[in-house]
């Protein structure tokens, strides 16, 4: 099977989470999305680790309210020893599932900083990314660059609807007293 790999932190997920998810499983060819909640991105603040399983039960919950999904939350960074490079999942996952092929989902604003990324060029050769646009980055000046440092890399753009909604707009608003229903998913 096809299986494309969403990792993030998902605090919490939002509509541009689910427009992903949406257009993943409608117009990619992939069996399945696997949501992986991160407990700990090595790039990011250290206090999400806490938060980890929290995270992971919302966003159970959050894809059970659109059973149309073909999205399975995966727990696997989860139950993974620190630090949560994106390269030791992809191989956890090959390793749990040997007969699935596994492409990392990012949006172009990852594409930016993927060269910060532990073996990022294994990540780009063995597994490939799809690309979800973001606003304010060229995508495919990005792709062109790193295509030109290695050809074998595997890095296809999506014409995935763009929503600009973050989970810290969320998080913000909350924490301001609002209301924020309608951005969650």
């Amino acid at each position: 099977m096809k299986i494309a790999v969403y990792s993030g932190s998902f605090d919490p997920l939002h509509i541009g989470h689910l427009a992903i998810m949406e257009y993943l499983t409608q117009k990619e060819d992939f069996d399945w999305v696997y949501l992986v909640v991160t407990p700990q991105n090595p790039l990011k603040e250290a206090e999400k680790a806490r938060t980890g399983m929290k995270r992971f039960r919302a966003a159970r919950r959050a894809v059970r309210r659109h059973p149309g999904l073909r999205v399975k939350v995966d727990r696997i960074e989860l139950r993974m020893e620190p630090p949560h490079y994106t390269i030791r999942t992809l191989e956890a996952l090959r390793e749990r599932e040997p007969k699935n092929e596994f492409t990392l989902v990012i949006g172009a604003d990852n594409l930016e900083r993927m060269h910060k990324w532990k073996a990022y060029s294994r990540i780009l050769k063995e597994f490939g990314v799809l690309v979800y646009p973001r606003q304010g980055v060229d995508a495919q000046a990005l792709q062109e660059s790193l295509l030109a440092e290695d050809p074998e890399y595997k890095i296809r753009l999506i014409d995935a609807p763009m929503v600009d909604i973050s989970s810290t707009f969320i998080r913000e608003g909350l924490q301001r007293g609002e209301n924020m229903d309608k951005w969650l998913m």
